[in-house]
């Protein structure tokens, strides 16, 4: 396991105790397996922030106790909407010889052929949904998208996955597309008013 991460047990639920956590830079939570009973759990922020930044879907190494060390993935994060600070976080213990859900980013690579040409590159999605064994869930997903042409779309049944992995997103969902080039105002047109009131002020200059 390349995430460790150590837990402390929680001795009360209350408003004020979590409240009283987060004061001291820790985030409350909970833990719940096959081989943990439900446990409420204090994690310190900064090495939460750390694995959510890096990867929110990675398998932890958790030292849980009562338990001892079992690899558990996020399931689950509360934040505050206004000032986004970490309220609350679910930690599901996992299998390693049972397939889990989890979902895997995507990382574009490649000069399409259409953006080339004028196109304009547009990702509609970032991420996919993915199930295997815990120890083949890929960190990174990389998607070629050199050959796409202008018009044309990377649907998700396109991926190129190693392994066991199975897709779970839907097959015909649209990774990414190439856009028509958006036209220009045609010079003429943009200068059309200003060319009539020009000739106008003229026209009354002469009168005068």
């Amino acid at each position: 396991m390349s995430t460790v991460m150590k837990a402390e047990v929680r001795t009360s639920s209350t408003k004020g105790e979590r409240k009283q956590l987060r004061a001291q830079g820790k985030v409350p939570g909970v833990v719940y397996g096959k081989k943990v009973p439900q446990t409420a759990i204090s994690i310190d922020q900064k090495e939460l922030l750390a694995v959510l930044k890096s990867n929110p879907h990675a398998i932890i190494d958790m030292d849980v106790p009562q338990a001892g060390k079992q690899p558990v993935m996020i399931s689950e994060v509360q934040r505050d909407p206004l000032s986004r600070q970490l309220l609350h976080v679910d930690f599901h213990q996992i299998n390693m010889d049972e397939p889990v859900n989890t979902t895997v980013r995507l990382e574009f690579t490649g000069d399409p052929v259409g953006v080339q040409t004028g196109g304009i590159l547009q990702i509609q999605r970032h991420e996919v949904d993915i199930r295997c064994l815990p120890n083949q869930i890929p960190s990174v997903i990389q998607v070629d998208v050199s050959k796409l042409e202008i018009g044309e779309n990377l649907l998700v049944s396109e991926l190129a996955l190693a392994g066991n992995i199975e897709l779970k997103s839907d097959p015909h969902d649209v990774l990414a597309t190439i856009l028509l080039p958006q036209k220009e105002a045609e010079p003429e047109a943009a200068d059309e008013e200003p060319a009539a009131k020009a000739e106008a002020a003229e026209a009354v200059e002469e009168k005068v």
